[in-house]
């Protein structure tokens, strides 16, 4: 019985994610939400079906009831989070809440797979992240004024990351954790949405030569400390932002040349001066001949996405704790590995939608502030998943980021609910601007009628 269990509702997992990603990108055929309400209806007729079918196959290996509770209870909080943004916010977009709903329900099964304390725990980070993201988009809107504190922003982007870099303490190697009260947490993630919001503000109002030298000083300044920190993928993340929104806001192309070509020579210097780079890079181009040192992890990843097949070993099936540090760095593999390339595919696809409905939602924002900012979110959400499956699938060398709301990480997940929190913020600023806009050519009408 168990066995077929297991086996029937391997396919409806896959299945059942297959639909869902295909309305994800569905979505973009109309062009406002009202007509897209039928598909945020079976997208999430199709997350629930996802959900059930996987915790039917842990129940079903581990025979263990508490996990009937937690379906229970993750799916009233699903429930609730969709229901309420979309009356809370009916002008928002639903597509990020769920996406954003689907891929922490994949976190959550994959990480309590692994660790049933750690999947508590990111459970409950990721509900109190949810409450703090309801209010968000309404202070967004709100707190107009925000979008003129670039300089500050910049101000305390800079002294947290150097408070880190002078009292932080070193976890895998890097030196990027800052305990207090017992409690844990990695600044340089917070960090990143103030660092967006600096090059937005700033770049959004004044775009000359002068304006662009200082802040890209102060932007090298950023990802110097993160280098120091031994933080290559956040300093990579903070690097490829800046260019893009650079682009963004002035349009040229010289930048955006001038700009990789930097990082290119940069590359090759951190690669002469830092040995953990050096190792990385070693471990990534033959990971074979090291297999019982630096390139354990690598080869370990690469059995686990090969092994599962199409379909994946069930949950249960695999070995996803052979792989050292498998809840942050290399969740794309774990679920490879159980859920099958399927599933795995389809998680890479619904990051994508995301990422293309922000930059959407970033061209229709009339605020150069809002426009530069969703460019920034979403250059930093689709940059970061890139740096994780490429380096769990041995396509780039290791950076050690995690897989944005899936992998475990309580201060990575709640960074990113807060990022797109901010996106549906700006989705506020975008109908207020067409409302604004109505009235004024409804004046317009009226005064030539007078006339």
């Amino acid at each position: 019985m168990e066995l077929y269990l297991t086996e029937i509702s391997k396919y409806v997992i896959a299945g059942s994610m297959a639909f869902y990603t295909i309305f994800s990108f569905l979505v973009f055929m109309y062009k406002g939400e009202f007509r897209r309400k039928w598909i945020y209806a079976i997208q999430t007729v199709f997350l629930f079906a996802t959900q059930f079918a996987c915790f039917i196959q842990i129940i079903a290996q581990t025979g263990s009831k508490r996990y009937f509770l937690l379906l229970m209870i993750q799916s009233l909080v699903l429930i609730t989070t969709i229901s309420l943004f979309r009356l809370v916010y009916p002008d928002g977009n639903r597509l990020l809440i769920n996406n954003m709903c689907m891929l922490l329900m994949v976190g959550m099964i994959m990480i309590t797979r692994i660790s049933y304390g750690k999947g508590i725990r990111q459970f409950v980070i990721a509900s109190a992240s949810i409450v703090i993201a309801f209010i968000i988009p309404e202070v967004i809107f709100r707190m107009a004024f925000l979008e003129r504190w670039g300089w500050l922003f910049a101000g305390a982007g800079l002294v947290i990351l150097l408070i880190l870099l002078i009292y932080g303490s070193v976890a895998n190697g890097s030196k990027i954790n800052f305990r207090i009260a017992g409690l844990s947490f990695q600044p340089q993630e917070m960090v990143k949405l103030i660092y967006v919001f600096f090059i937005a503000s700033i770049l959004s109002r004044k775009n000359d030569f002068k304006t662009v030298a200082v802040v890209t000083f102060l932007a090298a300044a950023h990802v110097i400390i993160l280098v120091l920190l031994k933080d290559l993928g956040s300093a990579l993340i903070y690097f490829v932002v800046y260019i893009c929104v650079l682009f963004v806001a002035t349009g040229n192309a010289l930048y955006l040349i001038s700009g990789f070509g930097s990082g290119a020579a940069a590359s090759v210097v951190a690669y002469k001066i830092f040995p953990h780079i050096q190792q990385r890079v070693s471990a990534w181009s033959d990971p074979w001949t090291q297999i019982d040192s630096t390139g354990y992890q690598v080869t370990q990843s690469l059995f686990a996405i090969s092994g599962g097949g199409l379909w994946g070993l069930g949950l249960y099936g695999g070995t996803p704790t052979s792989i050292p540090y498998v809840e942050e760095d290399f969740m794309f593999a774990a679920i490879a590995e159980e859920l099958g390339i399927i599933f795995a595919s389809c998680v890479i696809a619904i990051c994508v939608s995301t990422f293309l409905m922000i930059l959407l939602e970033a061209y229709k924002i009339k605020s150069n502030f809002g426009k530069l900012l969703c460019v920034g979110l979403g250059v930093m959400y689709i940059f970061q998943v890139f740096l994780t499956v490429g380096g769990d699938s041995k396509f780039i060398p290791l950076t050690g980021v995690t897989l944005p709301l899936v992998s475990y990480g309580g201060t990575s997940v709640m960074v990113t609910i807060i990022m797109l929190a901010l996106v549906e913020g700006q989705c506020l600023v975008r109908t207020d601007e067409r409302y604004q806009e109505y009235l004024k050519r409804k004046r317009e009408k009226i005064n030539e009628g007078k006339q």
